[in-house]
Parts: structure tokens; C-alpha cells; sequence
């Protein structure tokens, strides 16, 4: 008799493992075919085609376009800091922030929506490596004490999708998690918006870049609140790993 008792288990299937990857493909050759596209009809240069995109969110639809950008970001592997940079530098220190934390909210939503449904594709299988110990250090803790736990993986900085996706896939409760995403987060999101804001936008495509160029007070602001940012994450990692 043959023993039937111990069954293989059964592999995800290959596009339920590189979903991700094949749409990240699919949204980054649309953006470079539309952007070479516009260039080439209207003889732009790329450096022209850019500032025009600037043009673009400075229009009364920009905001919602920018938001709408910083909420897909996640699908096609996109760095946050960049896009928040961007917001700073285009709105200014007070509407770039408003800006940053409506998009990066809504980024994080579907990402944690994505995570829920998709889980298996968008987290490594098995219990190994880095992404996987994380996993296995916080997973009770965020099924315990979703608020406390997702502020502190947001204070110590661990990778903004990564936490999303996480979250999602092991159903932590949605209020806590958003609620504690705009706390956690909000210290970096001062941070870049402020160093955006530093930085004249127009003079950089002009060409006329200088240090005349940057408002030394914000700079300096966002430079003492990475700082303390740095100083409160060790604090808190240290912690954490006396806690462990």
C-alpha cells in the first residue's frame, strides 16, 4: 500500500507570485511610451517635457492628479520620498503636506487592500530571510496591538510598502492601521516635504540652479527633523530589540 497520508503541498501558481512584478512592467512602459510620445509630437526636450508635467500639477486638477500618482505609486515600485519631494517643491511646506499625507494615505489603503486579497503574491513564501523574520516578529503583535505595533514599524522607519502589504495579508483591523500610519508617518513626511519646499523648482529646470536658490530655514528644519527622526528610530530599535 502506497501512503497517502503526508500530501504535497500545493505551490501558488506563477502569476499569482509575479502579479506585481508584471503590472510594475505594464504601468512603468506606459508612463516611458507617453513620455517619449510627447516629446516626439511636440518636439520637446525631456528636460522641456518634465517641466511641463510641473505645469501640469500647478493647475487647479493638479492636487488630484498628483494624489492620484501618489496612490498607485506602490504598484509600479516607485520611491515615496521623490514623489513627496516633488510635493514640497511644487505647493510648499503647507499644502505639500496636505498633498503628501491624502496621496501617501491613499497609497498605503491600496496597498493594504492588495496585501488582504493578494497576499501570496506580493510577500515572499516560506519563513526565511529578512522580509520573512520580520513577518514572524511582528505578526502576533500586529494581530494583538495593531495601533501601538504599526507606530512604531512606522517610527523606525521599515519599508513603507512592505508594512502595507504586511498588514494587509494578516487582516490587521483597517481603522488602527490608517490611524497609526498617519502618526507614524508624519515625522518623515515633514522631513522630505520640507526639503522639497527648500529647493526653487523653476530655477532647477531654468538652469539657474544655485545655493542662493534653496530657503536655508526650511532646509535647516528638515534637516534638524530627519535628525531627531534618526535619533528616535535608533531609540525605539533598541527597544525593541531588549524586547525581543
Amino acid at each position: 500500500m502506497v501512503d497517502t497520508s503526508h500530501s504535497v503541498p500545493e505551490r501558488t501558481p506563477f502569476w499569482a507570485r509575479h502579479w506585481q512584478k508584471g503590472l510594475a512592467a505594464l504601468i512603468w512602459l506606459t508612463l516611458v511610451g507617453t513620455f517619449l510620445g510627447y516629446s516626439l509630437i511636440t518636439g520637446r526636450s525631456p528636460t522641456d517635457t518634465l517641466y511641463d508635467l510641473i505645469d501640469l500639477l500647478r493647475t487647479p486638477v493638479g492636487p488630484l492628479l498628483y494624489i492620484l500618482i501618489y496612490t498607485l505609486r506602490p504598484l509600479a515600485f516607485f520611491s515615496a520620498i521623490v514623489v513627496t519631494l516633488i510635493g514640497g517643491a511644487i505647493w510648499g511646506p503647507f499644502w505639500g503636506t496636505i498633498f503628501v499625507i491624502i496621496g501617501s494615505n491613499m497609497s498605503a489603503t491600496l496597498a493594504y487592500g492588495f496585501g488582504r486579497v493578494f497576499g501570496q503574491g506580493v510577500l515572499p513564501e516560506g519563513n526565511e530571510g529578512a522580509t520573512g523574520n520580520l513577518m514572524n516578529r511582528y505578526a502576533e503583535r500586529l494581530r494583538r496591538n495593531a495601533f501601538s505595533t504599526i507606530l512604531v514599524m512606522r517610527l523606525i522607519y521599515l519599508p513603507y510598502d512592505l508594512v502595507n502589504y504586511m498588514a494587509g495579508f494578516l487582516r490587521v483591523p483597517y481603522r488602527p492601521y490608517i490611524l497609526a500610519s498617519i502618526l507614524g508617518s508624519l515625522p518623515g513626511t515633514l522631513t522630505f516635504v520640507l526639503a522639497g519646499a527648500s529647493l526653487n523648482i523653476d530655477d532647477i529646470f531654468a538652469g539657474n540652479f544655485s545655493i542662493a536658490a534653496i530657503n536655508p530655514w526650511t532646509l535647516v528644519l528638515s534637516v534638524v527633523l530627519f535628525f531627531s527622526g534618526l535619533l528616535i528610530s535608533r531609540f525605539l530599535r533598541q527597544k525593541e530589540n531588549q524586547e525581543a
